[in-house]
């Protein structure tokens, strides 16, 4: 099975040259670090529409929170577009983290539709280095297909960890690896390499799940979920929530 894999990543790699001679070059990141925003903001809406029922589920426990405070200091760590704000109930004061400068725009737009809420600052910042946010200095942490472009997991789940209060709740959507040994698997371990690119880092194969676990939160509960778009190689999701 490796050798096929290896075998049919060369040959993805062959049709998809260019992309990498340009990233093995230094000039595919700037490109795509430019122009990935406006894919974002075109699939945020597919995927809003095809996820709202999930995403008012799982930030619907927002008001819990806010029943026992005034307000909700809550940071959305790789913001995007703010493709979640329209689902975060009033009273939220949200800090945006994203080391994509080239989201500010959109994140602007987002900003202004969605004045029920009230907007801090925006960081621009990788999540494995926060340190523009203070120690325990927020109720709600907010990650939604961020995980897998990270560079260190690890590090970033304790980064989150120390901002977040006593009891402070860290909400999760992500996509991770399909079960390992299935034609699913395999299909991703081939197109991962090249979907880095395309992708803006991020990975296919990633077991997210299992670094939730392993992470110092009392409790972790967690829903699994299927692909949403059979088309692209992205497997299940997880979505759910930790607790400090």
């Amino acid at each position: 099975m490796d050798a096929l894999v290896r075998l049919l990543q060369l040959l993805v790699l062959l049709l998809t040259l260019p992309l990498h001679l340009l990233a093995l070059l230094g000039l595919w990141q700037p490109l795509s670090k430019k122009y990935f925003p406006y894919l974002m903001a075109v699939l945020a809406v597919k995927t809003n529409r095809m996820m709202e029922s999930k995403k008012r589920q799982l930030f619907s426990q927002i008001k819990e929170v806010k029943e026992n405070s005034r307000e909700v200091t809550l940071l959305e760590l790789g913001c995007g577009t703010g493709a979640n704000f329209q689902f975060y109930p009033p009273g939220c004061r949200i800090t945006c983290l994203d080391p994509n400068p080239n989201f500010e725009k959109f994140l602007t737009k987002s900003m202004a539709e969605n004045g029920h809420l009230q907007y801090e600052q925006f960081v621009v910042a990788p999540g494995e280095d926060m340190k523009q946010v203070a120690d325990g200095s927020m109720d709600v942490v907010v990650c939604t297909l961020v995980l897998c472009s990270v560079q260190n997991t690890k590090k970033v789940l304790q980064e989150v960890y120390r901002v977040l209060k006593p009891g402070g709740l860290l909400f999760f959507l992500e996509h991770v690896a399909e079960p390992e040994g299935s034609r699913a698997f395999m299909w991703q371990q081939v197109l991962e390499p090249t979907w880095k690119h395309i992708g803006d880092g991020c990975y296919l194969t990633r077991e997210t799940w299992k670094d939730l676990k392993k992470a110092h939160f009392s409790d972790v509960q967690m829903e699994w979920l299927p692909p949403p778009f059979k088309w692209l190689p992205v497997g299940p999701h997880i979505m759910g929530k930790a607790v400090k």
